[in-house]
């Protein structure tokens, strides 16, 4: 069995990769890192560190890696893997997606069996995001065709790989705690299930526990701590300030998920513990700058930050750590990241509220932006 990965990152390598290996997969990486490619094409394995007191060491052997600009490579792997998974980050999707329509394309030509496409990726339907990208590239008939051969089940991801710099360039650490859930209702009857995997047939609830707990949590932690002048999430999660910002936007994001989902009100709340749990893992060195990039992203309408906070608002619940949150997101003027740097751009030229309701999706007058903009001028 051979499953083709997207992405060689420390997610790639130390969360999606080692499972796949794990449950018998021989893993071939599709990275456009020159070195990287090199480095696991010449030694075929790389070690796991599991971030806990044990330090555990897990070797991954029998990989392989190839170049992700050779369309041609990725077109053959792509037809003959038993398996394609992706962890690049939503807006590279569309990048890798012409090497995944070639790939479907030979598999069509040869009789292939159907094939499982999973984005591994932090949001809200992301293989339903790279099936669009994909089916793009096909004619009509090619687009039918492709239907009953490949199939791009939504799944959720969450493991905390931060940031880190090894002398093996290839070692990578994780925390302990992974989660890895997949919509089964939108693959082929009978496919193969992967070790480690909870597979359901409701992804949603799923999918944004984990976005609206995990997510906003630690992006929560990050804008604050930065604030703060914190260098790592976990010096942060020490501030007990900090701390009380955190907790509060996950409550109420628990109550908006209790609400809308039906979950067990004191099993969420032993979620949120253990999230909070996480944050402080002192065997983690996770850099808030690491953790809160890309704020225009993360303050988009569908993204773990407003969504939430909206429907927590029309539910009638509380969204006074959440706005919070959102005005030290604006606050974050990390020069090095650009999208920082762009956001920093708009709130100069348009003012804080202007560029909060382009990025934000609600209206400047909404209730919501008036209180972010409170929060912001606090």
């Amino acid at each position: 069995m051979k499953a083709l990965h997207f992405g060689a990152g420390n997610i790639g390598r130390g969360f999606i990769g080692l499972l796949l290996s794990q449950s018998g997969y021989e893993v071939v990486f599709s990275d456009v890192n020159e070195s990287l490619v090199r480095s696991l094409q010449e030694r075929g394995s790389y070690t796991v560190t599991i971030a806990d007191e044990n330090g555990e060491h897990i070797p991954v052997h029998g990989v392989r890696a190839i170049d992700g600009r050779d369309l041609a490579l990725v077109a053959e792997e792509v037809a003959t893997a038993g398996l394609v998974t992706t962890a690049v980050g939503v807006p590279i999707l569309k990048h890798i997606a012409p090497g995944i329509a070639a790939g479907i394309k030979l598999r069509m030509e040869r009789g292939g069996a159907p094939l499982h496409i999973i984005a591994c990726e932090n949001a809200i339907g992301a293989s339903t995001q790279l099936k669009e990208h994909v089916m793009g590239l096909l004619s009509p008939e090619e687009k039918q065709q492709a239907a009953s051969i490949a199939a791009f089940p939504d799944s959720a991801v969450d493991r905390i790989v931060p940031l880190q710099h090894h002398e093996d360039p290839l070692a990578v650490t994780v925390e302990p705690f992974y989660e890895w859930v997949i919509n089964r209702s939108q693959m082929f009857p009978g496919a193969k299930e992967i070790g480690g995997v909870h597979y359901v047939d409701d992804l949603i609830p799923y999918i944004e526990r984990k976005l609206f707990t995990v997510n906003t949590g630690h992006c929560s932690a990050a804008y604050a701590g930065y604030r703060k002048g914190y260098d790592t999430i976990q010096e942060a999660m020490k501030d007990e300030e900090v701390v009380g910002l955190v907790a509060g936007a996950l409550q109420e994001t628990g109550s908006m998920l209790v609400h809308a989902y039906g979950f067990d009100a004191a099993e969420h709340e032993a979620y949120i513990r253990k999230i909070l749990d996480r944050f402080r893992n002192p065997y983690l060195r996770d850099e808030v700058v690491r953790v809160g990039r890309s704020p225009i992203r993360k303050l988009s309408p569908d993204d773990r930050l407003v969504r939430p906070a909206l429907r927590a608002w029309e539910q009638g619940g509380s969204t006074g750590h959440l706005t919070k949150v959102m005005a030290l997101a604006l606050k974050f003027d990390y020069a090095e990241d650009p999208e920082a740097a762009q956001l920093q751009s708009m709130i100069a030229e348009k003012g804080a509220r202007q560029a909060f309701a382009e990025v934000s999706g609600l209206g400047a007058d909404h209730e919501l932006t008036e209180r972010v903009m409170h929060d912001y001028e606090q």
